[in-house]
């Protein structure tokens, strides 16, 4: 029988094995961790590795695994036993995933998209997951790490708990505050996903392919962020070295109910990345002096209106590239769904990938 846990992360892959081996390394004060998932010998291997950290580096962290199918289990009764402080929520779909995948019509279509074409797969395990929350354990803090930019739009709207996410924003707002030293403790990004996309490329081909992002030191909106923190280079792959490793700090606070201050995207649904305060309790925005909450969430809104999909008064609708694409190939999913229809509008969609899978590129 699971313990009751502090800290419950859903998923195996490496995105959760980066978070769980980090948390076993640096956890400054006791932590009781959960690994939750449908794949038993990837569970029984995060918790021995795990286990093997804390030993080396002398935490006291215990980890436990709690075999979890979030689409056949019941999550809620899972949840009733362990009473997370919080869940992370970083189990993903097989079929939603086209990076570094086959190439065929599908892969081809989001590659000129963008990944908004992939949302209803993104967030689908994440609704689930909040739906039991709520109904189980309604003070556990949750947290999702699926495509939370935009995906976190989608579960608030559905009036489930969401926090927040994590990655995204913090990748940029870490790496730069590795070049800045003692001067990060002022540092304050705002971002959404595709102004991650330049730092991929070498500083050379960074120009024109999305806008920078905004960052503050103190009170001072910097006007050179594009030269300023040139010397950042993310890798083309997933960056879950920093990433996944951003989460750490915030758990351990929610964890030890203590302070922090750092970036996460999607703090209650809203649309990209902010500054946060976490007060031992609750996540509150913690945005630079002069940039009021309406500015910011237009700010970081604009990228989905330009291209992208839109949660609006209880629909979700495509735009940009994405509508265009979509509408080529199935009009009737370019329109849109109410937010209610989700369930109906995945089977849909994974018809159609489906469909064009079988196509070649």
């Amino acid at each position: 029988m699971a313990e009751r846990t502090d800290i419950m992360i859903s998923g195996t892959g490496a995105f959760a094995a980066r978070i769980l081996f980090d948390l076993a390394a640096t956890a400054p004060t006791p932590v009781h961790v959960t690994i939750a998932g449908r794949n038993a010998g990837r569970a029984a291997w995060l918790r021995t590795a795990a286990a093997a950290r804390a030993a080396m580096f002398g935490r006291d962290v215990r980890v436990q695994v709690a075999p979890l199918d979030i689409e056949r289990d019941d999550v809620a009764q899972a949840l009733r036993s362990l009473r997370p402080k919080v869940v992370l929520q970083a189990a993903s779909a097989q079929a939603g995933r086209v990076i570094a995948g086959p190439a065929n019509a599908w892969a081809g279509m989001v590659a000129r998209a963008g990944l908004s074409l992939t949302a209803v797969f993104q967030a689908r395990l994440s609704i689930a997951m909040a739906r039991a929350v709520a109904a189980a354990t309604p003070e556990t803090i949750f947290i999702n790490a699926c495509y939370p930019d935009v995906a976190n739009g989608i579960i608030a709207a559905l009036g489930l708990p969401i926090t927040c996410g994590i990655g995204n924003v913090a990748i940029l707002a870490n790496a730069f505050a590795g070049l800045l030293g003692a001067q990060a403790g002022e540092l304050r990004v705002l971002a959404q996903y595709r102004t991650i996309a330049p730092f991929r490329l070498p500083p050379s081909k960074r120009a024109g392919v999305a806008p920078p992002p905004r960052v503050w030191l103190g009170a001072s909106e910097l006007a050179d962020v594009a030269t300023r923190f040139e010397a950042v280079q993310l890798t083309p792959e997933p960056v879950i070295d920093i990433s996944g490793a951003a989460a750490v700090p915030l758990l351990q606070a929610i964890a030890a109910g203590s302070t922090w201050r750092g970036h996460v995207p999607g703090p209650r649904g809203l649309p990209g990345g902010y500054p946060v305060r976490f007060d031992g309790k609750a996540l509150a925005l913690d945005l630079p002096p002069g940039l009021d909450e309406r500015d910011a969430v237009a700010w970081n809104g604009a990228f989905e209106a330009r291209s992208g999909l839109v949660v609006e008064h209880g629909r979700a609708r495509y735009t940009g590239v994405v509508e265009e694409e979509l509408r080529a190939a199935s009009p009737a999913l370019a329109e849109g769904f109410a937010i209610t229809d989700l369930e109906a509008h995945y089977v849909a969609m994974t018809a159609l990938r489906e469909r064009l899978q079988q196509q070649p590129a």
